[in-house]
């Protein structure tokens, strides 16, 4: 796996795109085909939009179906059009290809559980910002340069600035959602890498997302009950899950393709100013002027971050 990006692709915020646009992301070129720059910035882009916005209409599907069935709706369908489209091998695979692949599954369950969980409670902007510090995280310890103590620094002054120095104006609750998402964020970047390498394309994605949405299952049951089989219900977790899931997914591969992977990385660093203006747009969530500089703080501290890695050509985590 190439260096992972502080914010490649997001739950709900992430796309589930990563595994395989991280399997294939070694092998995109150093310089775009003959779509020229623009072509694939503009795929990657339309898949960030993709997201963010299905993570929206979520929100606004969370009244009728509550956050855990929206999960469950999302994932299953995710689950339903990878397996038609990748039809995956499930013979010849070792005991250590499916124990990987299991725990690939979980923790994309939880990533989105705790990352919807987080969003219920809080702006969508807010809570991305707040998420992608996991995979800064790891991007940063990954690295072990001194200089990635800028950008742990810069990216603690943009949550000091997020919470107004003591996050009194947000639900701790949702924060404490947004936080634990983002560390199962980071988690999800390295069993996305490790499925990558042991399964073939897309393959090794389809059988962790039906690995995540039957974990789920009894929870989204459980809130949800039958609100779940209500027939518009359906079609909202449906749109939401290509959206989230199946667009920027394919938008992704495509841009893998032509892009260089670290070009990737650094774009899907504008994942939280996405969120933010899809929460503006759909949701009516302004943020005040201390909260967009403490989003910007962060997404400078995430391209700081990819940036001082791939100049130095760090290896991905494994």
């Amino acid at each position: 796996m190439t260096t992972p990006s502080p914010a490649t692709s997001s739950p709900a915020t992430s796309s589930p795109a990563v595994a395989s646009s991280s399997a294939l992301a070694g092998s995109a070129p150093g310089t775009p085909h003959r779509w020229g720059s623009l072509g694939p910035v503009g795929l990657v882009l339309a898949g960030g939009v993709s997201v963010q916005f299905g993570a929206a209409i979520a929100v606004t599907l969370m009244p009728r179906a509550g956050a855990l069935g929206v999960v469950t709706l999302r994932l299953l369908a995710s689950a339903v059009v990878l397996l038609l489209v990748c039809r995956p091998r499930l013979r010849g695979h070792s005991r250590t290809d499916w124990g990987t692949v299991v725990a690939f599954g979980l923790v994309m369950a939880a990533m989105n559980g705790l990352f919807y969980q987080s969003v219920d409670r809080i702006p969508l902007g807010l809570a991305v910002t707040l998420e992608v510090l996991g995979p800064l995280a790891l991007s940063v310890l990954a690295s072990r340069r001194a200089v990635n103590a800028v950008w742990a620094a810069l990216a603690l002054a943009g949550v000091f600035l997020l919470g107004g120095g003591n996050f009194h104006g947000l639900d701790p609750v949702g924060v404490a959602f947004a936080l634990a998402a983002g560390g199962m964020w980071a988690a999800y970047i390295v069993f996305s890498a490790r499925t990558g390498r042991r399964f073939p394309q897309a393959d090794g994605l389809a059988l962790a997302m039906a690995v995540g949405a039957l974990a789920f299952l009894p929870l989204g049951v459980a809130e949800s009950g039958a609100r779940l089989l209500d027939p518009v219900t359906i079609g909202l977790g449906a749109a939401v899950a290509m959206m989230s899931s199946v667009l920027p997914y394919t938008l992704e591969l495509l841009a893998l393709r032509r892009l260089p992977a670290s070009t990737f990385a650094i774009l899907m660093s504008l994942e939280p100013a996405l969120a933010a203006l899809a929460g503006f747009l759909i949701l009516h969530q302004a943020l005040s002027v201390l909260q967009a500089l403490a989003v910007a703080l962060v997404i400078g501290a995430s391209m700081g971050a990819v940036r001082t890695q791939v100049g130095r050509g760090d290896p991905g985590i494994s």
